[in-house]
């Protein structure tokens, strides 16, 4: 539990195990209130599945805990027992009601609904048909392509299954499934269809899933089904892509919030009418045609999303602002279906404030960015962020599904099955990166070393916790705890490493990452740990949390401020990316970012001193930045934890490190250090500080990372796109410093302006902007006759030398 010592907790734990023993659960959040004025025994009272009043009476467990924002996933409730004539209703955001049910072990169960959003969905439990709702707990939405493949059908073809119903496709179409997850005999496969109605950007704008009709009724459940697609009854041309939903054949059809699977959202290309049939090309141009004037009509979100990244370094780097594109991956191969010729793509992580439009930008193999000017592989920013956002509910917000509905199956129109791309490219032109301004980077690593926003480099190792940058423009914190590490002979070092970092900005869930008691890295997610079992990417409130396979976190806040921790040999390895609006409004232990090294050292009480400064003096530096218990971010949930640092000193004054390691030639691992580190200042203090190569290795690799980070970090000077001259060409799509376009003009025009043009430091290109005019008729004959009176001398010439000869 956070801020409250043992004793009075194990006082609380017995005090609230009578009560619960005792029948007194209405009386439970009353009773903790009483024992400590507020809420804060949530912990404790969890441990017996009693909670606070923000809870109500009782916290549920659940496995699992997530799964796709279509519901139908069937859940467990772990950490109850019910009568096996209890009639189970379970209620998410008090308003969707589900059916559960008891199992035989007297285990409840609940089905989760079709939602329009993602993060954690508060629900409530009812054993009484719905009478009263006792029972609370939170279940996990997840946006629909980031669920396993085993909650999701699949629609295949022996051609791409999208195209179906164009020339040289046909045949038959095959659902497949993971039987196991429906435990029905027979089940039924639905369509169901998507669409956004009411006034455009309005209250009354709403997002609907609608059921359309019956694929296939009373099938078995093997796990596949194959069928010929016939053109439907009734009119469904309205309906630009929808989804497959299977369900036990118990249910009627199209009820809702049932236990069923569904299958990725696809274009319904495979059972439109005839019309399509007929003439693909004709309908899909139609289509296109249609959208285009609904986006005439729609307001202009293109102003207000972020410049992309002007370089693929760049947007890998800008973790904060960017993440990547799944279907376009450099690290899986990079398929890119809808960006050919790029190699990897990346989406802005926030939606644009007022529109909530999404930024995509893609890269080529060469790093540079690609443009929609020049290719149909260029990025193209989205209406509808794939993600998403809050307050969601409401068009163009739906995580995933306005994204189709305004950005995809556009595409598909325009772009796939006609020759229209012109109109959506139009319509979703790249942003080039004129106005992209880079993140600043600070990073903590080893025994433990600090390299600031601005450049200052300095060793700190004090014990304790510390604020490591704060900021009064979104009320960021991250805060880091050090403890004292070990030698190879497990007896303690005089250094120490970080071991946990907590952070939060504005109102935000707070994150925080750290090593458990048996080593093991931890996430915890308002005090409570994470399991990332299931998910590795989160909407939470107020941030996004990604976790990689080797437990690398990132932390995106929607500020644009990145966090990213990494596990490195038994400390943590921190980096903090800063987007340009913090300048001048950070402080703590990664110094004032602000370009300027010199007021790095800056203490807590706001004075200053020289980059000059003895170890000793930078050690009573980092002190001074101790953070107190008021203020605190981390969790002390264990009897280590409240000892050592909720009831200790936040900055340990009595533990003294060592300030400048000795290197005695004498000393074997001297030699091997001198090897390994060669002129890596941080290298060499912790081999000599933990006697360890591995540790001083890890060291090493950290600031070479940090130092390749910053160099891809670096500002670039773009000066914009340029467009070739009518009727001629350019040699180039590179549009950075430096670089220098040709141009030339078709057959039957010249050239005027300038032929070559490059990018400067101002931002500008030089020269001036080259045109291809018609060759007059008078040039055409001065051209001919000179052509013919070459010619002609060249025939006398040649003449003339055969008679002497």
């Amino acid at each position: 539990m956070k801020f409250i010592g043992l004793d009075v907790s194990f006082l609380i734990l017995s005090t609230l195990t009578a009560l619960w023993n005792a029948g007194a659960q209405d009386s439970c959040a009353d009773r903790c209130g009483e024992l400590l004025g507020t809420c804060s025994c949530q912990v404790t009272c969890e441990s017996l599945g009693i909670c606070c009043p923000d809870y109500k009476e009782f916290c549920l467990q659940i496995s699992p805990y997530s799964g796709s924002l279509m519901g139908g996933k069937d859940f467990l409730i772990n950490n109850t027992v019910f009568k096996a004539s209890s009639v189970l209703k379970c209620r998410f955001k008090q308003k969707i009601t589900t059916s559960g049910y008891v199992d035989n072990d007297g285990k409840a169960h609940c089905i989760s609904p079709l939602l329009y959003e993602t993060g954690f969905i508060p629900f409530e439990v009812s054993a009484n048909n719905g009478s009263t709702f006792p029972y609370s707990g939170t279940w996990l939405s997840v946006h629909h392509n980031k669920v396993s493949n085993g909650e999701k059908c699949t629609l295949v073809n022996e051609t791409k299954w999208q195209y179906y119903g164009t020339p040289s496709t046909g045949g038959n179409l095959t659902v497949t499934w993971t039987h196991q997850t429906l435990t029905a005999t027979h089940v039924n496969i639905e369509v169901w269809g998507y669409q956004e109605t009411g006034d455009s950007y309005s209250e009354n704008w709403m997002a609907e899933w609608k059921y359309l009709y019956t694929l296939a009724r009373e099938i078995p459940n093997t796990g596949k089904y194959s069928f010929i697609p016939v053109p439907t009854e009734g009119n469904y041309s309205a309906w630009h892509f929808g989804i497959l939903r299977i369900i036990p054949s118990k249910y009627l059809d199209g009820q809702s919030n049932i236990l069923s699977i569904w299958s990725s959202e696809h274009a319904l290309a495979w059972h439109l009418e005839k019309d399509f049939r007929n003439d693909p090309n004709a309908w899909a141009t139609a289509k296109c045609i249609e959208w285009d004037r609904k986006e005439e009509l729609l307001p202009n979100f293109l102003e207000e999303i972020i410049d992309c990244p002007c370089t693929l370094a760049q947007a890998r780097a800008d973790t904060g602002r960017f993440h990547t594109d799944y279907g376009c991956d450099i690290e899986k191969g990079s398929v890119c279906t809808y960006h050919p010729g790029a190699v990897h793509c990346v989406r802005a992580i926030q939606a644009s404030p007022q529109y909530g439009a999404g930024q995509q930008c893609c890269y080529d193999s060469t790093g540079t960015q690609i443009l929609t000017h020049d290719s149909t592989g260029g990025s193209t920013p989205d209406r509808g962020h794939d993600w998403g956002s809050a307050p969601f509910l409401k068009p163009p917000r739906i995580p995933g599904f306005s994204h189709w509905l305004y950005d995809v199956i556009s595409f598909y129109y325009c772009c796939l099955w006609s020759d229209n791309c012109d109109f959506y490219m139009k319509r979703r032109p790249s942003s080039d990166c004129r106005t992209y301004r880079p993140p600043r980077a600070a990073s903590a690593f080893g025994d433990p070393h600090f390299l600031t926003f601005d450049g200052l480099n300095f060793t700190f190792n004090g014990l304790g916790e510390y604020t490591l940058v704060e900021s009064d423009l979104t009320s960021l914190r991250v805060q880091g705890r050090t403890q004292q590490a070990h030698l190879p002979d497990g007896a303690w070092a005089q250094g120490t490493g970080l071991s946990a970092v907590a952070m939060q900005e504005n109102n935000s869930d707070v994150i925080e990452v750290r090593y458990s008691e048996d080593l093991n890295l931890e996430v915890l997610l308002n005090q409570r740990v994470l399991n990332f079992s299931e998910q590795t990417w989160m909407d939470l409130k107020g941030l996004f949390l990604y976790s990689t396979p080797d437990q690398n976190i990132t932390v995106m806040f929607s500020s644009g401020a990145g966090v990213e921790i990494r596990e490195s040999r038994g400390f943590l390895t921190l980096t903090v990316l800063l987007p340009e609006k913090f300048i001048n409004h950070t402080r703590g232990l990664f110094g004032v970012m602000n370009g300027n090294p010199e007021d790095d050292y800056t203490f807590k009480n706001k004075t200053t001193m020289s980059v000059h400064a003895s170890p000793q003096q930078v050690f009573g530096f980092g002190a001074s930045w101790a953070i107190e218990n008021g203020t605190s971010l981390f969790t002390y949930d264990t009897e280590f934890l409240l000892n050592s640092f909720f009831h200790g000193e936040k900055h340990n004054a009595s533990f003294v490190p060592v300030f400048t390691p000795n290197e005695d030639t004498a000393d074997p691992p001297v030699k091997e250090m001198l090897l390994l580190c060669g002129s890596d200042p941080f290298c060499r203090f912790d081999v000599l500080t933990t006697r360890s190569l591995q540790v001083g290795s890890s060291t090493r690799l950290s600031h070479q990372n940090h130092k390749l980070l910053v160099e891809h970090l670096k500002p670039v000077i773009s000066c914009g796109w340029l467009e070739h001259p009518t009727n001629g060409k350019k040699n180039d799509t590179n549009y950075l410093l430096g670089s220098t376009i040709n141009f030339t003009c078709n057959v039957g025009y010249e050239l005027t302006g300038s032929q070559e043009r490059t990018c400067q430091v101002s931002g500008a290109w030089s020269g001036d902007t080259p045109q291809c005019r018609p060759v007059t008729a008078i040039k055409q004959v001065i051209i001919i006759g000179s052509v013919f009176g070459i010619v002609g001398l060249a025939v006398l010439a040649r003449l003339g030398y055969l008679c002497r000869k």
